[in-house]
């Protein structure tokens, strides 16, 4: 037997079988109107939370009125870190958390999270003490120039933290003349430099998705939907409406099989609510009738530069800093651009956010002084984006002194609403995994289950199996290009890019196209767009090169690639001509208004 068809693969076009057919199931859930828990809300807490409750056999629901992952989990310096600045405000329970977690996801999301050494610019010896005492006991005015004292205070306890599942060296401190030795961009000003380790994340939005599908692929009773709105909560009952889908495919399934005659409206009865919106959180608890002030978020954006001198200079480090008001912010390499951040302002309308000029002079004018022989300026950005953290309502008179921690609070059921309703409030990134476990286990308790699985060493998407030696890696590739045909080199761009789910995308083949690359400067092929328009929940343009893809953020999306991408789409997904036209409008209006890409 071919080794190909043992893995159970096929050369044609059709959809991945691993992959449910979402609208079935969503059509299934809406006939016998019952389900455990409905997830509104598919960012990272959402979805992490969902794969939990999939995974003990929780029958469960999640929807977001966008796409997956679109909102605030799009939007991250895209680092997996422990979270150094919070031992500033005593937050230790916080940093053991976050550096448990950080060292999860190195193990169980080997393709997307990476070590990424972090170098911070020291500026005086001593300075900093009593500031960062008065910071631990209280204050609200943040600490300015931490001294190399304090900050080797800060690294040993982060060593220490960080210990559980250890996957990375030790911090170091070095001094002047090494440090300038090392990177001799850096300002004259400095008298040493500390290095430590956190991890990066190169693709958070396929995270988010893999997470879902994962537990879609553990529970047979779960169901997602994006694009999707809550409409009305009434009698216990919540109707949603499934929106701008045109005539796409879900899935490989035509989108009219399984659909209500109505447009897409179909209804619920849920046992508990779980509010995963983020900052929206506040809106959807008024939806459902239960008004709410849990949210007080700040805004953080970030630039992306085409600066092949400043990547060069940080040879795979993070440069993490002071700017002169003391805030923190950071840049270091990311796809071959030089990724800068973040800003941290008072702000709660995530429906309006974007990247204001004031916040890009601010970014290039932090890494102008500390690499003052390096030229920045606005023509260098190629990407720009923005979010808003959904952090807990706070009197803190400096944002970046607001807790990253999280809560769940409840809101019991009441006469005209059977539910409990528990909203997910503020987190990071990084602690996803323990939260959602936090939360599995109150809404287990409530449905009167136990645990069945732990996700502690769960595996995520491509992560399973993932080779990460060198040798393991050559012998997968080598098995790979046996059983698929496909050319090694391509073959490990897809692992880099999609982890163990490579093969099954190397061995999809489009029927549109001869040729198997988009016609601009990207290395993206024909047959990887088709499949996934054809298996990854895509409804529209953007959906593909800002979320399945890193061609928009990577800088290499031309319009020729863009109506390619759409062409491929409209095909597999019966767009006509006008939709095609309609959707290429939006993605260029968006990525030009709201992210600075100039096609």
């Amino acid at each position: 037997m071919n080794p190909a068809d043992a893995a159970g693969l096929s050369y044609s076009a059709v959809p991945d079988h691993s992959v449910p057919n979402h609208t079935g199931r969503i059509a299934a859930m809406a006939r016998t109107g019952d389900v455990d828990v409905v997830i509104l809300g598919a960012g990272i807490n959402g979805a992490g939370l969902f794969r939990d409750l999939c995974a003990q056999g929780v029958s469960c629901l999640i929807v977001d009125k966008g796409d997956f992952g679109s909102g605030t989990s799009a939007a991250p310096s895209r680092l997996i870190h422990g979270g150094l600045k919070y031992l500033e405000t005593g937050e230790f329970g916080l940093v053991a958390q976050s550096t448990l977690e950080r060292n999860l996801l190195l193990k169980n999301a080997p393709h997307y999270v990476s070590p990424l050494p972090t170098v911070i610019p020291i500026f005086s010896w001593s300075k900093g003490m009593w500031a960062a005492l008065r910071t631990l006991l209280g204050s609200t005015s943040a600490p300015r120039s931490r001294g190399a004292i304090l900050i080797k205070i800060g690294l040993a306890i982060y060593d220490f933290y960080g210990s559980r599942h250890r996957v990375m060296p030790r911090h170091r401190l070095v001094g002047r003349r090494r440090a300038l030795r090392d990177m001799p961009a850096l300002t004259r000003s400095i008298v040493a430099t500390g290095t430590y380790y956190d991890a990066k994340i190169s693709h958070p939005e396929r995270l988010v998705l893999e997470l879902i599908t994962d537990g879609l692929a553990a529970n047979m009773l779960a169901a997602a939907a994006n694009y999707t709105a809550l409409i009305s909560s009434s009698g216990g009952v919540l109707t949603f409406q499934s929106k701008d889908r045109g005539q796409s495919k879900v899935g490989g399934q035509s989108e009219d099989e399984g659909r209500s005659e109505d447009g897409g409206v179909f209804s619920v009865r849920p046992k508990l609510v779980v509010n995963a919106a983020g900052p929206w959180i506040d809106d959807v608890n008024a939806l459902l009738g239960a008004p709410s002030k849990m949210i007080g978020g700040t805004k953080g954006s970030h630039i992306l530069l085409k600066h092949d001198e400043l990547v060069r200079s940080l040879a795979g480090r993070m440069l993490y800093f002071e700017a002169d008001d003391g805030r923190i912010c950071l840049v270091y390499d990311y796809l071959g651009l030089a990724l800068v951040g973040s800003t941290d302002i008072q702000a709660d309308n995530p429906d309006t956010v974007r990247c204001e000029p004031q916040e890009i002079d601010y970014l290039l004018e932090s890494v102008r002084a500390l690499m003052p022989g390096m030229t920045f300026g606005r023509d260098q950005i190629v990407y720009a984006y923005s979010g808003i953290r959904p952090l807990p309502a706070s009197d803190a008179s400096v944002p970046g002194l607001i807790s990253r921690d999280h809560s769940a609070p409840v809101v019991e059921p009441d006469p005209s609403r059977p539910f409990p309703i528990i909203s997910l409030v503020g987190g990071k990134w990084t602690t996803f995994r323990g939260f959602a476990e936090e939360v599995a286990d109150t809404v287990l308790n409530r449905l009167g289950r136990g645990r069945k699985v732990t996700t502690r060493s769960m595996p995520i998407g491509g992560g399973k199996g993932f080779p990460t030696a060198a040798a393991a890696r050559a012998a997968w590739l080598a098995e790979a290009r046996s059983a698929s045909g496909a050319d090694e080199r391509r073959l490990d761009q897809l692992l880099s890019r999609y982890g163990t789910k490579a093969l099954q995308i190397a061995r999809h083949q489009s029927p549109w196209s001869n040729e198997d690359r988009l016609p601009g400067a990207s290395d993206y092929g024909t047959s990887e767009i088709d499949y996934i328009v054809r298996n990854e929940f895509v409804e529209h343009l953007t959906d593909i090169v800002m979320r399945r893809t890193t061609l928009a953020i990577g800088g290499s999306l031309t319009m020729g690639d863009l109506k390619q991408i759409a062409a491929i789409a409209g095909r597999a997904g019966n767009w006509g001509p006008q939709r095609i036209s309609d959707e290429l409008d939006a993605a260029v209006a968006q990525l030009s208004d709201r992210n600075l890409v100039r096609l």
